[in-house]
């Protein structure tokens, strides 16, 4: 059976002392799409991305990427030559010049694309003699943008690829990540950005204090997710509503406010066998499914 996913853990976790990072990930990226990670500060992405690559060794579980396991090193080695990683900090060489920079990085991929380099070179405005240690964090992220693009890597991964970014470097990013996709590379990428998320993405996983917790495709959490705003001529008890679906119940009075992620129709054929005389179903975007999702009660 041909697998259709690039990345695949099971139960993969991460301690540093007593304090867990990640735990119990089961997760699944799937070829050909736009996957976005996200999660509050400090909930486990970028440990998880850095597991994956072999820069950190995980306490338990394992993971394939690109069907290899990222515990065996020669693998994980030539796995390193078809993934391109652009980190959070977009650590580069500073003491050379951009240009130095690009020529150096071309020189370890066949397939590098000097065609896509110099159209990426032009259009970030990247000035070829200047040093890298005296980019602004903008240029640095585009630099290091670059290099990952031009590489035709099968998966790319990125942490955080806008920050830094001005407006039109956003605009610019994500026009590009689209395109790389239509041309077939499958992108992993970790944001706070919801905004840009919904742009671009067709998968979204949640992570919140190292737990998987939401892992669809955007279009199904759209068609799935509701808010359910309920009035009744009683106080009722939140147990009777609370059925497969619902998330959340919040109650004020007579009033409730339920988030579901699902079965919302049955949702409010409980509510109308409980004598409900109003009801107000509302879609949500990613926005308050994400901040619903992490923030308690």
């Amino acid at each position: 059976m041909i697998d259709t996913h690039v990345i695949r853990t099971r139960d993969l976790a991460k301690s540093y002392g007593s304090a867990t990072a990640v735990r119990d990930l089961n997760l699944s990226v799937g070829k050909n799409r736009v996957t976005a990670f996200l999660g509050q500060n400090g909930a486990g992405k970028s440990t998880t991305i850095k597991m994956l690559l072999g820069m950190v060794r995980p306490s338990g579980g394992e993971a394939l990427l690109l069907g290899k396991n990222i515990a065996d090193a020669k693998g994980n080695c030539e796995v390193r030559r078809r993934v391109a990683y652009v980190a959070e900090n977009k650590p580069l060489y500073g003491y050379m010049t951009v240009e130095q920079t690009v020529s150096f990085a071309s020189s370890f991929y066949p397939d590098w694309q000097t065609d896509l380099a110099s159209h990426l070179l032009n259009q970030y405005k990247l000035p070829s003699q200047q040093k890298v240690n005296t980019l602004s964090k903008g240029m640095r992220t585009k630099l290091a943008l670059l290099l990952a693009l031009a590489r035709r890597p099968e998966l790319l991964i990125l942490d955080e690829p806008s920050e830094g970014l001005d407006p039109v470097g956003i605009e610019q990013l994500l026009s590009m990540l689209v395109a790389r996709a239509a041309d077939g590379i499958t992108i992993f990428f970790s944001s706070h950005q919801i905004a840009e998320v919904e742009r671009i993405a067709d998968h979204v996983c949640i992570l919140d204090n190292g737990r998987l917790l939401v892992d669809a495709s955007l279009d199904l959490l759209r068609q799935s997710y509701r808010r359910i705003n309920l009035s009744f001529t009683s106080v009722i008890s939140e147990r009777q509503l609370r059925i497969a679906g619902v998330q959340k119940i919040r109650t004020d009075g007579r009033r409730m406010s339920i988030f579901a992620s699902q079965n919302a129709d049955a949702v409010i054929a409980r509510a109308r066998d409980l004598g409900v005389v109003s009801v107000d179903v509302a879609r949500l975007g990613l926005r308050e499914i994400f901040l619903e999702t992490v923030l308690e009660n």
